[in-house]
């Protein structure tokens, strides 16, 4: 059965891989693509969406543009892993886009999705929560027709933009809580914990490269973000974290779970952004989300080299 899937997006150089992998995959119908702020400015990432969807000849998918800004507070931070334009640099290297955004904003052309899809829909948010809070808060009778949110943020044992606080919740914190805490939406949280763990080295972006030309045009928009992850992750590789959150919504189960209670720390401190996990063993488990813990590192890497790899051999 196909699976019906939104990706909500900010273009940004491990997102470029996610939507790489949808657009190659058999089992995924994919309906609709929204930008928000965060790696950089909107312009820049529904600029960089629209270029590679036409890069992956996918421009008959709807991209729309969503929120600029956080819903409550200003954002006072850009990512400089991704560099200057989102993808390192070399976002002029893609093809000019085919396609205008989307006539509709992000939350309406989400809601229209959802209401004409025969079946719930996945939504997978790799970016801040800021159009899944505000499409939940105007459109609240839709929750029935999500399959299920697969959400790429967090840290359980820290973070990376301050101890705490990882990018994607500390952009947003007030809508990364609504989504995640106030909301009865079943979802899957992909935590920077596992997807650190499923980084991939050069030598695998390098045969990657070697697959396609589109291959070769995705892998030639890391060198920013690898070399920064060198320095986090101490060795030749970088983490692939959107990446891993459209795997498990692409193959559902390739990410083990387990649920537990979730607080998102909204207070102006160190704190703030914060995801905090109950993790007491006397917690009721019948309440929270379901947050992936562990995978087959050798299988999620093998996955996504192959559906990287599928878009034909390079000339």
């Amino acid at each position: 059965m196909t699976i019906p899937l939104i990706i909500d997006t900010d273009p940004g150089v491990d997102d470029a891989l996610a939507l790489a992998v949808a657009v190659a995959s058999p089992e995924v119908d994919l309906l609709g693509v929204t930008t928000v702020f965060g790696n950089v400015g909107l312009d820049k990432t529904t600029r960089n969406a629209l270029r590679l969807m036409t890069l992956l000849g996918r421009d008959d998918i709807p991209v729309a543009v969503g929120a600029e800004r956080p819903l409550v507070h200003p954002q006072p931070h850009v990512s400089r892993a991704h560099g200057a334009d989102g993808l390192s640099g070399f976002a002029d290297t893609l093809p000019e886009p085919t396609a205008e955004p989307d006539p509709r904003d992000a939350v309406t052309l989400m809601k229209d999705l959802l209401e004409a899809s025969p079946e719930p829909v996945t939504i997978v948010p790799i970016g801040p929560l800021t159009n899944i809070a505000l499409l939940l808060a105007a459109h609240p009778r839709l929750k029935e027709r999500i399959a299920r949110l697969v959400v790429m943020g967090g840290g359980i044992r820290g973070g990376n933009i301050t101890a705490a606080a990882e990018f994607n919740l500390w952009c947003d914190p007030e809508a990364a809580r609504r989504v995640l805490v106030e909301e009865q939406v079943p979802t899957t949280l992909v935590t920077m914990d596992l997807t650190k763990r499923c980084a991939v080295s050069s030598e695998w972006l390098q045969e990657v490269g070697k697959s396609s030309e589109i291959g070769a045009k995705l892998v030639g928009l890391t060198p920013d973000y690898l070399a920064a992850y060198q320095r986090f992750l101490g060795w030749d590789g970088m983490a692939v974290h959107d990446a891993v959150a459209v795997a498990e919504a692409v193959k559902p189960g390739i990410l083990a779970t387990q649920r537990f209670p979730v607080e998102v720390e909204c207070a102006f401190g160190p704190g703030r952004g914060g995801l905090l996990v109950d993790e007491r063993l006397e917690t009721p488990k019948d309440i929270g989300l379901d947050i992936a813990v562990d995978t087959d590192l050798d299988a999620l890497r093998g996955f996504l080299f192959e559906r990287l790899s599928a878009f034909g051999v390079r000339q």
